[in-house]
Formats: structure tokens, sequence, C-alpha cells
């Protein structure tokens, strides 16, 4: 076939200039992303939020350049990446998305003016008239100025992808997502697409994608820039056996020349002025506080799928009513609340299923509110009908039996528990498109506990402890040894669950709850095997409850040194998300909105960077929608 005999010595030519050498010495880069370039005074007028227009474009380039900026191209890249030469200081790359005409008739002229490279994706069903942009009026390239921009040497001509700039089925409730990453649901069957189905349509897919550009454009993509920024692990090697190990998505943050295989992208929306645009290059939109709201799907959920949907409609409402940017949603039922996972709602090959629901509301909550959404998981309690070996063990009473503790956990010592686990995690990445995960507060060890002998053997073989209870017991210091081992352990586990569900879902975040505020001192972290100190070094937030109080400078005080004691670690305000508790669990009676306020200003007052709050009413608007508004919402920022 005419594509292996093209590809195969691109290909390894490529394979050794990504397996060169980093240079010490290298820089990052920045790769900004646009799409229509609109006419003078149109762009803020449009419906579209990704038009940017043309004077504020030049504005952009021209605060670049007096900056010390480079405007570097993918050539530029390679070669560093080939250890030919170096990423200038400073460097951004520009891409430009989809091939609509005003690149042709108001980027190319700039781009020529001031000898810039850039690059640009096209889709090549839209070119053909196939299909059409997803905003009616959008004007395209033809072939003829696609080959004139090619031959100026100044545009790499990149892969949109052919056809799969598309939304596909992607649940039981008709939501439509992106087609490079879903399995497509099929409401005539009732079934996905199977792994099998969907790595064969997308392997064809990104194979005819670049065949299309060859054929009319004269030269092979190099670069594939994801549709809408989705990508996985199967759609990467597909673009690397199509010739294209380039790839490039859609989220915020610096480049090195080590991970060129996906670039992150700044997309430009809303029409960015200088000033808006220098905030979003120097501080590369990190600095932003999270306000999440948690979410309970026992809330929403009802026998009667009419009244379901319209308890999502009132919550999704709701929520974005808030003008907050984040939710952690239960993604597992738990209906007599004692934190272990009995049924969840998400397909999966090993636990029961409530309802497939999880991924409608999370879709819905991330397109009509605006919210990035964070799937809720216990880490290790999901109680089935699983053999006993496979759960967490306790000395009690004189010898290890299985532990009486609220979470129902399986053992993070058990290579079937684990194995278990992990496959839960990776079927929530195939069929839901979240943000994040958040891991639940059972991820937990006492310290009398995993004494199973699966436990014992690792210590002593891994762990180099000893395999006897009393002995682990014996000294403070072989107990503290026993500890920090635990805490790593799991840790390392969560790690490694996210990176299952990372296969589908590559740009997911991490949080994960501490179980009580003992994790915070080093001389008790051994009561729950939880380390704040370990957490900051494993995920990108620690989720702390903070109870409520009443108007009391005692409780207030307390408050304010377990702040004090979180700031005291480097990144420890920076990663640490407070949840206010809205209802007190002793009494199950909703806070006052009187202490709620309150608590939330005084967090506010000592610094705190992120805010939660849990749980959330929509019934009873608890808490008050208008108190949220006032104390709790963010301001809407480009």
């Amino acid at each position: 076939m005419f594509f292996n005999s093209f590809n195969q010595p691109f290909l390894l030519a490529l394979l050794l200039s990504f397996t060169a050498t980093i240079q010490a010495d290298e820089h990052h880069f920045l790769v900004l992303n646009y799409h229509d370039i609109a006419k003078v005074g149109t762009a803020k007028a449009s419906l579209n939020s990704m038009d940017v227009s043309v004077e504020h474009f030049e504005e952009h380039l021209f605060w670049l350049k007096k900056n010390g900026y480079k405007i570097i191209s993918v050539q530029n890249i390679l070669d560093a990446a080939a250890g030919k030469n170096a990423i200038p200081d400073k460097s951004v790359l520009l891409t430009f998305d989809d091939g609509y005409l005003s690149f042709y008739t108001r980027v190319f002229p700039i781009l020529k003016k001031y000898h810039y490279p850039a690059t640009l994706a096209i889709i090549g069903s839209w070119i053909d008239g196939i299909d059409k942009p997803d905003e009616d009026g959008k004007q395209l390239l033809n072939w003829d100025q696609v080959r004139e921009i090619v031959k100026s040497g100044l545009v790499e001509m990149a892969s949109h992808t052919y056809d799969l700039h598309k939304s596909a089925i992607a649940n039981p409730q008709g939501d439509t997502q992106a087609a490079t990453v879903t399995r497509i649901f099929d409401s005539a069957t009732g079934q996905y697409e199977t792994e099998a189905q969907y790595r064969e349509r997308i392997h064809l897919a990104l194979r005819k994608s670049a065949e299309f550009i060859f054929q009319h454009a004269g030269v092979w993509p190099r670069v594939m820039v994801w549709p809408y920024g989705e990508y996985n692990n199967i759609a990467m090697e597909a673009s690397r056996e199509a010739g294209m190990p380039m790839t490039m998505g859609l989220i915020d943050g610096f480049n090195t020349i080590a991970n060129i295989d996906v670039l992150r992208r700044m997309i430009m929306t809303d029409d960015p002025d200088v000033r808006q645009f220098a905030e979003i290059i120097t501080k590369l939109r990190t600095d932003r506080s999270l306000r999440v709201a948690y979410l309970d799907l026992d809330f929403l959920y009802d026998k009667n799928p009419q009244q379901t949907e319209r308890n999502i409609d009132a919550e999704i409402n709701r929520i974005a009513n808030m003008h907050i940017n984040t939710v952690f949603l239960q993604a597992y039922s738990d209906t007599n609340s004692d934190g272990n996972a009995d049924t969840v709602y998400f397909p999966n090959r090993h636990f029961p299923v409530k309802l497939d629901l999880f991924a409608h509301v999370a879709w819905q909550l991330k397109t009509r509110a605006g919210v990035k959404v964070y799937a809720w998981l216990p880490v290790f309690a999901f109680k089935n009908d699983l053999p006993d070996a496979w759960y967490v063990q306790e000395w009690r009473d004189g010898k290890a039996q299985k532990s009486d503790d609220i979470y129902s956990r399986l053992s993070v010592f058990q290579s079937e528990a684990r194995h278990y686990v992990t496959e839960i995690y990776e079927d929530l990445g195939r069929y839901c498109n979240v943000d994040g995960i958040l891991f639940h507060d059972d991820g937990i060890l006492s310290d009398h506990e995993d004494v199973s002998q699966a436990a014992l053997s690792f210590g002593r073989d891994v762990w180099g402890l000893p395999d006897r209870y009393e002995q682990l017991q014996a000294t403070p210091k072989v107990r503290q040894a026993w500890s920090k081992h635990k805490i790593e352990l799991i840790s390392q586990f969560t790690d490694e669950l996210a990176n299952r569900v990372r296969d589908n879902r590559p740009g997911i975040s991490t949080a994960r709850n501490l179980f009580t505020l003992s994790g915070l001192k080093p001389d008790t972290e051994g009561t729950y095997a939880q380390s704040f100190k370990s957490f900051l070094a494993h995920y990108n937030y620690v989720a702390i409850s903070t109870l409520p109080f009443a108007q009391t400078k005692k409780q207030a005080q307390e408050l304010t040194e377990v702040v004090a004691a979180i700031a005291h670690y480097p990144e420890g305000i920076k990663k640490a998300i407070f949840e206010v508790e809205a209802v007190n669990w002793k009494t199950r009676e909703p806070v006052s909105s009187i202490i709620f306020i309150e608590q939330l200003e005084l967090l506010k007052k000592l610094g705190v960077h992120h805010l939660g709050y849990y749980p959330d009413d929509v019934y009873l608007d608890q808490p008050r929608l208008k108190d949220l508004q006032k104390h709790f919402s963010l301001p809407v920022m480009p």
C-alpha cells in the first residue's frame, strides 16, 4: 500500500528524533490556539465565543514581540527534539483550527508581513462540503487557497481529522459527545460500541485524514490536532501509525520537547483584549480559585425517569446560577449513607449498575452549567458478594479477622481486589467524560490494619518489616515505618487508578478527601494511614472537611489553626479545598445561613484559595442560592 511505503522512512526518522537526548538547558514554550479571526468590530457581537477580532489578534502579536517572545514553527520543535538546536527562551507556537476562510484573508497576510510561522489544522469533510461547520454561515478555505498557503513555507498543514470533528451518541439519554473518544451508544440495540469496534473506527479515520491531505495539498501532515481537544491512548496510537506523531490538545500550560506527543495549547476565547491576553500568557490561567459543589446522584435519582430528568434539570439550572466552576459528582449509590458503594451509576465489567446516569448528568453539567466535573468514587469501599479474603483484616480480640469498620473495604494487598477496582475505574474513563477524580475518604487503614496474610507477607518481602502483628506494634519506630509504607502504598494505588482513567481521559486532575485532621499531624498519621504531606505529593487537590460551628471564638480559633497548619506546607493553601458542611450530621439539620456564611467568610479572610460545600439540596434551596451567589460565586474570566 502507498501509505506504508511512503511512511516507513519518515516514521523512522521521527522516531529517532523523539528519542534523542533532550538538552539540559531546554526552555519551555507556549502553544496558542485561535479559531476564526473576525473582521473589526464583529467578534464581541458573535454568538461564537471562540471568535477573536483581527485588531485584537494583531495586538496579541505586538505584545508578544514587545515582551521578548519568539514565534517558532513545528520544524523548530522537531529540530530541537532531534538535538539540532534548542528552543529559544519565551517561545510561542501559533495554531489555527478548523480551516476558516479568515485564515487566508486576515491571518495569512499578517504572517507574511511579519514572516511568522504558524500551524493550520483543517477538517477534510468540511472543506469537501460533506459536513458543515459547527456554526452556520462560517466560510471555509478551498483547496487552491490551502495549496497557496502550503507553498509559502510559513504554514505547517495539520490534520484536524477528516470527519471526526463531530459528536456521536454517548449514552442512553442521547447526549452527543466528541466522536474521537466516545464509545458510541446504539439506541436500537441498547449496546455500546465494543473496544474492538472503537479501535478499528479510530485507526481507519486517522489514516484517512492523513492520506486525504496528502492527496489534495501535496504534503503529508506531521501533526494531528484533536477535535475539541479530546484524545486518548488509542487515538494517539492511531495518529502515530498514520504518520502524525506530534499531536495537540486543549489544556493550558507550558510545553517542553519531551512532551511533543501531545502539546498543551491555550485556547483564546471571548476575544481577549491585550490586557486580558497578557494576563493569560503570564499567569496561564493556573491561579484561579475553585468553587466546588458536592452533588449526590442519589438526591436526583427517581424510579420515575421523567421525574429524574426534572430533578437533573432543576439542579443544573441551580449550579449554572451559582457561577461556580467545579462539581464533585458522586458516581456511586450509597442509599444508607454509610460511605460504601452499593451500586454505581455507570456501565462497568464488575459492579452492579443502579442506572447508567452519571455520564448524562456530568455532560449536562459541563455543557449547560459550564463547570468541570470530577467523578467522586470510593477507593476500596465497594460492597459486593466477594470473597472475605479480598477484604481488609484487622487485629481484634487477639486474632486477625475481617474489619468491622463502617467502610467495607477491599484490601490494597490483594491482587484480585486491586484488579477488580482498577477495572471499575478503567470503565469509568471509557464511558464517562470527566475532568477529574475525587477519591472518597474510605482510603484508610487503622493502626491495627491490614493484618491479612497477604498484607503481612507483602510487608515482609517488599518493605522488610516483621510479619507478625505483635512485632509490628513492638516499638514506635517499627510502628511508624509500617504506617508510612501503608500511606504511600494507598496513594500509589490511587495514582494507578487515575492513570487507568487517563488512558481515555488524559487531562484529568485528581483530588482526595482527607478522612480526619489527624492526617495533618505527623505523630498521628498512622491512625488512619493518611498524611496531608503525602497527599500533596500525589494529588492536584486535597479536600478537607471543616465542621460547622456556632458563633464562638473557640471554634473559630480551631479553624484558624487548621488553616495555619495547612499553610505551613509550601503548596498547602494552593492545593487544599476547604469543604464547608451545609448539614450538621449529628442532628441531620441544615446549618443555618448565618453560620454557613460566617464560615465561608472566615475561610476567605484566612487566605483560603479553594472552597467547596456539601451537600447541595436543590429541593430545599439549601444552602440558599442567593447566599451562594453573594459569598461563593466567582467572577467571569476569559
